[in-house]
């Protein structure tokens, strides 16, 4: 059951103010008022939008970006990035969507936070080492967040997260937007519904590229640029200090241990909550990781606590296309994955309530089948989103420990509850990384 909704005081304040001055304006002034700062014309009156604000733009980012600022309710004012190329770029973006030359652009997320108390919420699409903390430090300055994957670099993190929403009262959505895909919300609703029986085996795509075992590298030292071309110290951020690299910057860091998750959690990140989604298995995570001698994790059989098994799967064995999650039961199979124009099933019989499906799923959740748009739902009604801090942690807890099994080379318990390994002094150092000053959590 959700909580009764919270107002979002950031958003009552501003607009309590903008109407309050609005208001006086009207006996000191005579003027004329557009008819889309009313609200008129399908425009929405500038009170009642939702002011974000982005950090760290680029490639998937830049995706992001648009599909937001195709949302009529909200606006972008404000881009924060350690290179100045990428500054200057979105903010280009953003003035030409809205067409103004309002977008302020920042260098250090510490001053764009403490400077734009105005913003609701941010867009957080960083290199992957970033998104915790920027997450963290984001949702104790009041803003909403929405991050990018993998969410976290580890278990400790990815509690952390959820700790600050909850104590903060955040709106957080993770950039799993499967979960608001039509194909594969059939897929989870068939599975979950009993339409294939009790399912037993649940199948996890994990990136055909790189491995498991990632390496520390340090890539030769160039010359540091000026800070405000590049600020390497907070590029860099959390992770242990190297000498500065442009190919860090341009996304030369994957593959690399200190900023990244390995193929497991390329893809893991999105895929093991699509899987855990289908069997009822958001809360918690398997308690069994079983080691497989292959570089990849490719096989790995991953057991949850009432015996239900999730494969961890390299290749197109269970699926066509990307990013596929597969479910078995003993009344047959459905699975999903990108570029299908419908999921694949055992039988044509299955598919046959595709759109009643989705359509009793809308009705149930109340959901949109629009990532975003739940996100900005959620900020306005304060529920859960459908990828929130929780599902994240979940979901990326289990990328984690798939990924210490492999480091380790041996069989793994895992208490979901205590987020601990049993037994294994070892493992358990491995469920957090230490963090360098001023970047800790």
């Amino acid at each position: 059951m959700q909580p009764d909704p919270i107002p979002n005081s950031s958003l009552s304040r501003r607009r309590f103010l903008q109407k309050s001055a609005a208001a006086s304006a009207v006996f000191a002034v005579p003027c004329i008022i557009p008819a889309s700062a009313l609200g008129r014309g399908g425009a929405v009156a500038p009170s009642e939008r939702i002011v974000m604000g982005g950090i760290g733009i680029n490639n998937r980012g830049g995706s992001d970006l648009n599909w937001m600022m195709g949302e009529r309710d909200v606006q972008f004012v404000a881009i924060c990035d350690i290179r100045k190329d990428r500054r200057e770029a979105v903010k280009h973006a953003i003035d030409s969507k809205y067409g103004t030359k309002d977008c302020t652009m920042h260098r250090d997320i510490r001053e764009f936070l403490a400077e734009r108390t105005d913003i609701d919420g941010v867009l957080i699409a960083t290199g992957d080492h970033w998104h915790a903390l920027a997450s963290i430090l984001a949702m104790r300055a009041g803003k909403d967040v929405y991050s990018e994957k993998p969410s976290c670099m580890t278990i400790a993190e990815g509690q952390a997260v959820v700790d600050t929403a909850n104590k903060y009262g955040r709106v957080y959505q993770t950039g799993a937007q499967r979960l608001s895909e039509a194909n594969h919300v059939f897929a989870i609703e068939t599975a979950r519904s009993g339409r294939l029986g009790e399912v037993h085996t649940a199948y996890a795509h994990i990136a055909p590229w790189d491995a498991a075992i990632m390496g520390n590298d340090r890539k030769p030292a160039e010359p540091e640029p000026p800070r405000d071309e590049v600020d390497w110290d907070i590029w860099l951020g959390p992770c242990p200090w190297r000498p500065y690299n442009s190919s860090y910057v341009q996304g030369g860091w994957r593959g690399l241990y200190d900023f990244h998750t390995s193929c497991i959690g390329e893809w893991g990140a999105h895929t093991f909550a699509q899987a855990q989604a289908g069997i009822d298995a958001l809360d918690t995570s398997p308690v069994q990781y079983q080691y497989v001698d292959n570089p990849t994790g490719d096989g790995m059989v991953t057991t949850f606590a009432n015996g239900v098994k999730m494969v961890l799967s390299r290749g197109d064995k269970y699926w066509h296309g990307s990013c596929g999650e597969r479910f078995d039961g003993p009344e047959g199979w459905v699975a999903a994955a990108d570029g299908y124009a419908m999921p694949a099933a055992s039988s044509p019989a299955l598919l046959a309530d595709f759109k009643k499906v989705i359509a009793e799923y809308i009705a149930r959740t109340q959901r949109p089948m629009n990532h975003v748009r739940d996100f900005f739902d959620c900020m306005r009604t304060r529920r859960q989103t459908v990828a929130n801090a929780e599902v994240m942690y979940r979901s990326m807890s289990t990328v984690h420990a798939a990924n210490i099994c492999m480091w380790l080379k041996r069989n793994l318990a895992f208490d979901p509850v205590k987020a601990e390994f049993l037994d294994d002094p070892e493992a358990n150092r491995l469920r957090s990384r230490a963090m360098r000053e001023p970047w800790i959590i």
